[in-house]
């Protein structure tokens, strides 16, 4: 079973993504993960997407489109499908993904759209933490370290993303509204998006798409 997961940067999709991950075994493509490493390795993708990244920008669609492409041909085939987290991002990338799915005679079965309020999304990315060493998450207040400033998992620092300020969340908030929002509609149309509230829990959020597997 393949899945996309839409919303707004903070809505979910990571967390959401991880948990979908391990309880049901697939393959789970992050633009966002995959990027970040590319810019940490220096390589040519990564220092093209780093101009935008750090600004809170979109990176254009034959940086992003390229990638996916050559992930999707290398898929692990004891998983049960993938999920698509931060891609497509645009109609542009939404039908670049159905010819290149068609070709490799992959379907999505479902779309799920995050949806949540811009005061949630800023309280999140503002108390978000990542660990320089694993790229675990946290959250000051929502899933703190046992040591603060320190990883559960590797004992690495904790520290903030670049563009988890305000002024650059709120940009990339707007760049969404505008850029992305287009592709639920996309979608819609298709018959294949599932609306999720994600302003709750995550426990409360994946407990939407248990019940949507469960009457499908």
């Amino acid at each position: 079973m393949n899945f996309v997961l839409l919303g707004a940067p903070g809505a979910g999709k990571g967390t959401q993504a991880e948990i979908m991950k391990a309880r049901l075994n697939l393959e789970h493509l992050s633009t966002g993960d995959i990027l970040r490493a590319e810019m940490k390795a220096g390589s040519e993708l990564g220092k093209k997407a780093k101009q935008f990244v750090e600004s809170g920008s979109l990176v254009p669609d034959d940086l992003i489109i390229s990638m996916i492409k050559a992930k999707l041909q290398d898929l692990d085939s004891s998983k049960n499908g993938f999920i698509l987290d931060g891609f497509p991002r645009t109609v542009a990338q939404s039908e670049a993904l159905d010819k290149m799915l068609g070709e490799l005679d992959m379907k999505i079965d479902y779309v799920l759209y995050f949806d949540v309020d811009w005061e949630v999304v800023k309280e999140r990315l503002l108390g978000r933490r990542v660990c320089r060493q694993c790229g675990a998450i946290y959250h000051i207040k929502n899933k703190p370290p046992k040591v603060e400033g320190r990883c559960d998992i590797c004992g690495g620092e904790l520290y903030q993303r670049k563009d988890d300020t305000e002024e650059v969340i709120k940009n990339r908030f707007e760049v969404y509204k505008e850029q992305t929002a287009p592709v639920v509609d996309f979608y819609k149309t298709k018959g294949i998006l599932k609306a999720i509230d994600s302003n709750v829990s995550a426990e409360d959020t994946y407990r939407q798409i248990e019940e949507l597997l469960k009457n499908r």
